[in-house]
């Protein structure tokens, strides 16, 4: 009996790619699968003969020879490269392999895990960060075992071929009529086995230390930045190369200053006879005190910049500015001369509000029409 084509079979033609064979034969084998038609002939007929035409379609080799020959070109009795035997478990862990976390092909022994990556969170002041300095840190961790050099076997000895999965790290479990890969549980994956074990790390090719490293914080740097010391974090297993060291930073509030990029701002408390008058107050910056010009008329909340007295960028050559903002400070705790005094300044501009105090005056001069036009 002559044998159906195989593009056929699946329903393909003969420009159907790997992905569209593939896709076909899940739907046609779920079909016919022998589970799905217990004690149905017909059905495990064309299940076997959905199954051959896959086998064939997805070989690169017996696809080639197949396309070029038909079914002489793969047919085993005359040199072909034929289908084998095989069974439905296996053919179903290919093809769904890779929605249970591997299949047949692809598998293989798992590699020794780099080493974790670790965080350390370092607080800085705002004078650290701006001017930069060296710290030294203590960092607990997973070393590398110095007495058998992260292989986790003892001296002298060497790890063996794990049995289980013969080296090759996972193992096939068949669900119903699946068959799924997974890790051996006897090596874990590793492929190997250590049956003496080295005393000072157990096996483990690592044990826990804290190390102490000097660390350069670099001059600008604010909260949010991270320094990468590379090979600095846990080692690896069995020799496997060391995770990165992640240093954040983190500025701690200042008592003056805030910070906002490579500019810093403050608030410069003046009085009010200050701010009327005029003259020179002194303002802190992070070098020391300097004198400032506050103009005469001067009103609370005016800004002044005062250029290069801020934070040098960690990225550039570029510095900020210092912002200081004058807020004029009421006067507390008067004695009677002096609310005198200002009862007789006060009298002394009764009339002349106009001329001395515009914004109040427009101000108020606003309110007013805004009530007229709410009663008109």
């Amino acid at each position: 009996m002559s044998k159906r084509d195989y593009y056929e079979v699946l329903g393909m033609g003969r420009d159907a790619s790997e992905r569209d064979i593939k896709k076909a034969y899940k739907r046609l084998a779920m079909k016919y699968h022998p589970d799905r038609n217990p004690g149905d002939k017909a059905a495990e007929a064309s299940f076997k003969e959905v199954k051959e035409a896959y086998e064939i379609l997805t070989d690169g080799d017996k696809k080639a020879a197949y396309d070029q020959f038909g079914h002489a070109g793969v047919d085993p009795n005359r040199g072909g490269g034929g289908h084998g035997g095989g069974d439905f478990g296996d053919i179903f862990g290919d093809v769904f392999g890779d929605i249970f976390g591997g299949g047949r092909r692809g598998g293989g022994q798992r590699q020794a895990a780099r080493g974790s990556d670790l965080r350390y969170n370092l607080e800085l002041s705002l004078e650290e960060a701006v001017r930069g300095l060296t710290k030294e840190l203590r960092i607990p961790t997973l070393a590398a075992c110095d007495l058998c050099d992260g292989s986790g076997a003892k001296k002298g000895s060497s790890a063996t071929t794990c049995g289980t999965c013969h080296g090759q790290g996972q193992v096939q479990m068949r669900q119903g009529f699946f068959a799924v890969q997974q890790a051996c549980p006897t090596c874990h994956g590793r492929g190997k086995i250590i049956k003496d074990p080295c005393g000072k790390c157990h096996g483990e090719g690592r044990f826990e230390k804290s190390k102490t490293l000097s660390v350069k914080i670099p001059a600008g740097v604010d909260t949010g930045d991270r320094i990468r010391l590379a090979g600095e974090g846990e080692a690896g297993e069995f020799g496997a190369p060391a995770g990165d060291l992640y240093v954040q930073v983190s500025v701690r509030e200042h008592g003056i200053f805030t910070r906002d990029g490579n500019n810093l701002y403050c608030e410069v408390p003046i009085s009010f006879s200050k701010a009327a008058l005029g003259g020179e107050i002194e303002v802190p910056t992070l070098d020391g005190k300097v004198s400032l010009k506050i103009p005469t008329e001067t009103q609370t909340g005016r800004m002044f910049r005062l250029r290069g007295k801020g934070v040098k960028s960690v990225r550039s050559h570029a510095i900020g500015d210092l912002l200081c903002k004058v807020v004029m400070e009421t006067p507390v705790n008067l004695s009677e001369q002096q609310k005198e005094l200002l009862r007789e300044f006060e009298a002394s501009m009764t009339g002349a509000s106009k001329k001395h105090s515009p914004k109040a005056e427009g101000f108020f001069d606003g309110v007013k029409k805004f009530f007229q036009d709410l009663n008109s």
